[in-house]
């Protein structure tokens, strides 16, 4: 057996016991971090070592980590942890885990000094008034040799189980055949070019038409370059939970293709949609499924390896048989799975947990990105915060005495910003410093409160506090890529309140850097075009390899029109309704069967479909309604059938608008009465103006680009096999423009009628 493993790792598996308990407040941020043990080193002696690599093996077992710091002098190695709040609220098993880490640094620094004995030091920096609380420790290196062995001898046994599922595992994936007969139409060009990248260690962007089997042609050469490219997991992140059941879907037809491929896959789900106990704390004393977690952890670790497939109905029943918490048990698992399917947010946001893991223990990953044309957005709001004044004024009401001070000084600084606002709305270069520094304030506040009332907050002022904890996160990194806005909106004559937002409006500089920590980023979608506008925008590397996958279908399958005589411009929406209804009830006398008709938004869509009702009573209709949950979408779709007929209303861009799959005589055809383009308003102009400054081409950037992968989306419902045949009628006279017509798929043969 050769097996590494990194300090941290070795003592999260060996000396963690006792209750899972998040009531310490939460950690500082990655940057807090990084400047608390800055100004740590910067106040020791000359000659202070920080960041020192150090490395020791047990058996066939290598232990590797960096230690925060050693003094010569005082020969003493330090352990730095950096916190906010009260440091005795501190669970004892956490401060457990801080020893166990030191000890073992201890002792591979002795083994590389050739030190007999050693002072070890626990350091606590408090980043609100940076102050150390130093708890110290002297052992012997023999002692600590001692130590480090019996750690090493409780993981050795998983280690060893952990080694010969690697090497199974590699063996079988090398003999992986795809499942099918033979691939699809250009879904050969896909699988290739993707195992071309994680060879050569680049990223791809893929674009490739909706209904190819993207998701099998990539998940198929991403599992045959584990053993060659020594991958250690692959993450498949999807934007939508339709993505994510695709995924796992593959994953069973490839493990029923060669049932010897001992793949372990793990899907990630939100913590709301897992939890078992809503209404409880995260610590023992309130929810049974937290006390005693770390003692019930490894039977019901051991059980889920036993198992193998990880989806949330599994892995929740493994973890309920042993009384653990399935949430945070999936979160355990995901060091040990090979295969990871999981939202975006898992390996992009700010304190994500994939990545986290993959820079920790130095994982070799490779990373697939589903629908990513869906990724500028989303990192977008990854990387943005908010504050709404009325949250603060009732938390404000409710407040606890000792709290009212903090929220008050808060309030004032808000005022002030509210006061010299004129206008309703109004952007700002540059962050709001003073009330930066009075939220840092009430964060503090609160959390000290939340330790010396272990109980819980109330939901209004935790929902302000994580609120907080984020503007204050972006606060720190904002610059050019940022927007600051302040909305006002008038209660009364003598009342108004406001909404506070630090946007992001690049976020490349986020992103980019998470696509190169991985050995591969594969981003594959049916609409990644002008590729520029993804290039600038996500940060993707110089060397990125960009292709368009051969469509498998052919143009006579698809009959698209463009409707030339409607224009569905907002001031032209009202004149627009009469001829969008005769032009479906037109299509459905001459081809009955089912149709989705897809609008910019609600209100535009019920006045069509009222109007229909109203003139055709005999068409049936299933509109789309505000707030669908996942099962009200599954019966939406379920009127979709082989022999159904009618027509589906749905917002463009939401949840029908992709992701779904409707083959054959499901889906017949589509009207797309829109662009897509987004509402002219304040902020989008803002954006606009952000977007030409920095990349000269703001309307495209902001409006044009984002509506017309709504609309080949929506499009791409229609033909999802080779034998589909269906239409596409896209409702606008600017659809005919050369400028649009160039952003459509080039397959499509367009007729502009009309």
């Amino acid at each position: 057996m050769n097996y590494s493993v990194a300090v941290r790792a070795l003592c999260e598996f060996t000396a963690k016991c006792g209750d899972l308990d998040l009531r310490f407040t939460p950690s500082p941020t990655a940057l807090e971090g990084m400047a608390g043990h800055r100004t740590v080193a910067s106040r020791r002696a000359p000659g202070y070592q920080s960041e020192i690599a150090l490395e020791g093996q047990y058996q066939g077992l290598r232990v590797r980590g960096r230690a925060d710091g050693y003094d010569p002098q005082q020969n003493r190695l330090e352990e730095v942890k950096t916190y906010r709040g009260d440091l005795a609220a501190m669970p004892d098993n956490h401060r457990q885990l801080h020893w166990a880490q030191a000890r073992v640094y201890g002792w591979l620094m002795c083994q590389q000094l050739q030190l007999p004995d050693l002072h070890l030091a626990l350091v606590y920096f408090d980043v609100t008034n940076e102050r150390e609380t130093c708890l110290s420790e002297h052992w012997t290196a023999q002692a600590l040799e001692a130590f480090f062995n019996r750690q090493c001898a409780v993981f050795l046994h998983w280690a060893a189980q952990e080694s010969d599922h690697r090497a199974a595992r590699d063996r079988e994936a090398a003999h992986l055949r795809f499942p099918h007969g033979d691939f699809r139409p250009g879904q050969r060009h896909l699988a290739e070019s993707v195992f071309k990248a994680v060879s050569t260690g680049r990223c791809l962007m893929a674009q490739a038409t909706t209904g190819i089997g993207k998701t099998l042609g990539t998940l198929f050469p991403m599992l045959k370059a584990l053993a060659p490219q020594r991958l250690d997991k692959v993450l498949f992140l999807t934007a939508k939970t339709p993505g994510r059941a695709l995924a796992l879907d593959a994953t069973q037809v490839l493990r029923h293709s060669h049932p010897a491929l001992p793949l372990r896959v793990l899907e990630l789900v939100a913590r709301d949609k897992a939890c078992e106990h809503p209404d409880k704390a995260c610590h023992g004393q309130s929810c049974p499924l937290a006390r005693g977690f770390y003692d019930r952890l490894p039977a019901a670790r051991q059980a889920a390896t036993a198992s193998g497939c990880w989806d949330q109905p599994g892995l929740r029943a493994i973890a309920l048989a042993h009384e653990v918490c399935p949430y945070y048990l999936s979160q355990e698992m995901a060091r040990w799975a090979d295969l990871v399917v999981a939202d975006y947010n898992y390996y992009f946001d700010f304190s994500a947990l994939l990545f986290g893991l993959a820079q920790l223990n130095q994982w070799r990953v490779a990373v697939l990105v589903d629908e990513a044309h869906n990724l500028v957005e989303r990192a977008r709001q990854m990387y943005s915060a908010s504050l709404d004044q009325s949250s603060l004024d009732q938390v404000r009401r409710s407040a606890p005495q000792v709290l009212k001070k903090p929220l008050q000084r808060l309030n004032r600084e808000w005022n002030a910003l509210h006061k010299a606002q004129i206008a309703p709305y109004q952007a700002y270069p540059e962050a709001p410093g003073k009330l930066l520094a009075a939220l840092g304030t009430c964060v503090t506040a609160i959390g000290d409160y939340q330790n010396d009332h272990p109980q819980g907050l109330d939901s209004a002022l935790q929902g302000l506090y994580f609120e907080a904890l984020q503007f204050i996160r972006v606060g720190e990194l904002f610059d050019g890529q940022f927007l600051f806005d302040i909305s006002k909106r008038d209660l009364s004559a003598k009342k108004s309140l406001s909404r506070l937002c630090l946007r992001n409006v690049v976020p490349a500089g986020f992103i980019g850097p998470r696509l190169k920590a991985a050995r591969s980023c594969v981003l594959f979608s049916a609409t990644l075009n002008p590729r520029r506008y993804y290039a600038d925008l996500l940060g993707l590397p110089a060397d990125t390899v960009w292709i368009d996958v051969e469509s498998p279908f052919k143009a006579e399958q698809l009959q698209v029109q463009v409707i030339r005589r409607i224009s569905t411009r907002y001031t032209h929406r009202q004149q627009s309704l009469g001829p969008i209804v005769e032009l479906i009830a037109e299509r459905f006398g001459q081809r009955p069967g089912n149709y989705l008709a897809f609008f910019s938004s609600f209100d535009y869509l019920q006045q069509v479909a009222q109007l229909l009702a109203e003139r055709y009573p005999h068409i049936p209709l299933w509109p789309q309604s505000r707030g669908m949950d996942e099962g009200q979408r599954q019966v939406f779709l379920q009127q979709f059938t082989a022999s159904s007929q009618g027509v589906g209303f749905a917002v463009l861009g939401g949840a029908f608008g992709e992701g779904i799959d409707l083959p054959g005589a499901r889906l017949i055809g589509a009207f797309i009465a829109t662009l897509g383009l987004a509402q002219v308003n304040p902020v989008n102009e803002q954006l606009r103006q952000r977007m030409t400054a920095i990349f000269g081409n703001g309307y495209d950037y902001t409006y044009l680009y984002p509506g017309l992968q709504k609309v080949v989306q929506a499009a791409g419902r229609v033909i999802r096999t080779p034998e589909d045949q269906g239409m596409v009628m896209l409702i606008d006279d600017r659809f005919a423009e050369p400028r649009v017509r160039q952003l459509l798929p080039d397959w499509w043969a367009v007729d502009v009628v009309g």
